[in-house]
């Protein structure tokens, strides 16, 4: 069924008040407006991304302890671990943290946990590595705030531990009160006053925990020329970890993927460069799309299928010879993972219909024996997709006879997952995340207790209200000449785009088929058509539409909703659009 369509229809007097003190085009100041800029004199500062307009990461709750800590281990000659996740988040601030202490002269090691061995974040495994390396500070990144079992164990051991994170706060434990026994937690989400942006991803804390360090040791602010250099082009692994882990690009990680897609260009490591050319992507600026379709999978691969080492050494070597054979095994790894991913998808979807009431189950739990934990969160986002509702699923492995998983959840818009999961937490063996991404780790027998106990919570969250997909929202209707090369060149200024600053979304009425629709990719999944209104022409894509082929009649007025978008193919950039939805007939479509 077509979603309904919804038009924004915004302050006109505010639009043009900006389109006169800003000089930009009317179109650029509707988008800006219906996004929440309404004051002219914001609209600059956000438009230039000025690196200025990034925060003192002294504000860090946390930094001048960690920073203290660290350069009195750098001095001590002391053995530092620096303790990832296996995700691009974590892989990304491991590297720049490994970087960053190898560039200063401490000792260092890094570790990442096998996400099939070791399980998720901290663990035994996290205590016997820190033994192995003889640590005395184990660094966290992308993890550690709810980390209270494994902080205080390795505490017992004489490890000291300091926390970049950026997950919520955990419950309070009963034993250590609300948060772990760690030497330092460096995190936007906690603090008092607060941190002046709480959205950053794992690696973006770790890259502010670089600066701070890099402050510390040259004695103020300004760091020296070298140091300067190496955080400018360490903006490129925040920048591919703010956009894989789908955090608001505003504020901050606004200026960190500009500034960071610009490294990626012109001064990228050698895996860095590896992976561009792997993906295409070398000898310009990717948009932030781009990277997060084309790199972030790349290194994904690694992590989902079991180890993400392959991965980390990528980002850390200076060796093009070992770069591009480090990425050949991650692209040979990330088409394994398709693979296995279309099983547990199909897999997924049929035991999904045994809870298709939505009104019963608002959230899809569901688990499956042998569904490879690496690409159940994947699988989560299908879930999502296809149903409109929250997922958690679960990946089943037997040991000596107890069957056990580990999962992982995806949201949508407007729905705290993981506060619905705080109701089943004496189901769990472990769990964590943010409202829109968790994952656990559950015993067999006590996934339909989980089932139920979150989807009451959610039940009782909603109070009536459904989670089914709501209207397409559409920024502004455009004459379908409009939509020209001069237009998609003014509409540049407003990216990167991604969550909470969206790509501009249009709809224009009355176009037909320039030529026969082409069902195009694995079983005619997609269309691909030719549009036309008179002279004007514009290739449009339509991902997911392949069956709707039929419903396209020549000559019948086509009204679609699309979002522009540059294609680059054999050396040539032209504009096309991606068709986000259409309708055909006489009668002008109608908007909420």
């Amino acid at each position: 069924m077509s979603r309904p369509w919804r038009i924004s229809r915004p302050d006109a007097s505010v639009r043009d008040r900006i389109t006169r003190a800003s000089n930009i085009h009317q179109v650029v100041a509707h988008l800006l407006v219906n996004r929440g800029h309404t004051d002219p004199g914001a609209i600059e500062p956000f438009l230039s991304c000025r690196a200025d307009g990034l925060h003192e990461p002294m504000l860090m709750p946390g930094m001048r302890e960690a920073c203290d800590r660290l350069a009195r281990a750098i001095q001590g000659g002391e053995s530092i671990l620096v303790h990832g996740d296996y995700d691009v988040d974590g892989v990304c601030g491991t590297a720049l943290l490994t970087r960053l202490l190898r560039l200063v002269g401490a000792r260092v090691a890094w570790h990442i946990p096998n996400r099939l061995v070791d399980g998720y974040s901290f663990g035994d495994h996290s205590v016997e590595r820190a033994k192995l390396e003889k640590a005395s500070i184990c660094i966290s990144v992308d993890n550690g705030t709810s980390a209270f079992e494994t902080i205080a164990a390795l505490k017992e051991i004489g490890v000291e531990t300091i926390v970049t994170d950026h997950h919520e706060p955990p419950l309070p434990h009963p034993v250590w009160g609300a948060l772990p026994p760690a030497t330092a937690i460096v995190n936007p989400k906690l603090g008092d006053p607060p941190y002046p942006f709480s959205e950053l991803c794992g690696t973006a804390v770790a890259f502010k925990l670089a600066w701070g360090l890099l402050q510390h040791l040259d004695g103020g602010e300004r760091v020296r020329p070298a140091h300067k250099a190496f955080l400018e082009s360490q903006m490129a692994l925040a920048a591919l970890a703010t956009v894989c882990d789908v955090v608001p690009l505003v504020d901050e990680n606004r200026l960190l993927v500009h500034w960071g897609l610009k490294a990626l260009r012109h001064r990228p490591t050698a895996g860095l460069a590896a992976l561009c050319a792997a993906a295409k992507l070398d000898g310009r600026t990717p948009t932030a799309e781009e990277v997060a379709f084309q790199i972030g999978p790349r290194i994904n691969a690694s992590g989902r299928l079991g180890a993400a080492d392959r991965a980390v050494e990528l980002l850390l070597t200076d060796d093009g010879n070992e770069a591009r054979r480090l990425t050949a095994e991650l692209e040979q790894l990330n088409h394994q993972r398709r693979a296995i991913e279309k099983d547990v998808t199909a897999a997924a979807l049929v035991e999904a219909e045994r809870f298709a009431d939505p009104e019963r189950y608002p959230v899809l739990v569901v688990s499956g024996a042998g569904w490879h934990q690496g690409v159940v969160g994947i699988v989560a986002s299908r879930l999502v997709d296809r149903f409109g509702r929250p997922a958690l699923v679960i990946g089943l492995t037997e040991e000596n006879g107890v069957l056990s998983g580990r999962g992982s959840g995806r949201s949508v818009e407007g729905f705290d997952l993981l506060g619905a999961m705080h109701a089943a937490k004496d189901h769990f063996q472990r769990y964590g995340g943010h409202e829109q991404a968790a994952g656990c780790e559950v015993l067999g027998a006590d996934v339909d207790a989980v089932r139920e106990a979150i989807c009451a919570a959610a039940t009782e969250a909603l109070a009536g209200r459904s989670l089914e997909l709501g209207p397409l929202d559409i920024d502004l209707e455009l004459p379908f000449g409009h939509m020209n090369e001069t237009l998609m060149r003014q509409l540049q200024q407003l990216e990167p785009f991604g969550a909470s600053n969206k790509k501009p979304v249009f709809v224009s009425q009355d176009v037909r088929l320039a030529d026969e629709p082409r069902r195009v990719g694995g079983d005619g999944a997609h269309l691909s058509l030719q549009l036309r209104r008179g002279d004007h022409v514009l290739r449009a894509m339509a991902f997911g539409q392949g069956p709707r082929a039929d419903e396209l009649v020549p000559g019948t007025p086509i009204h679609v909703v699309y979002t522009p978008r540059w294609n680059t193919f054999r050396g040539r950039t032209n504009l096309e659009i991606e068709a986000l939805d259409f309708r055909c007939g006489l009668d002008a479509p109608t908007f909420e």
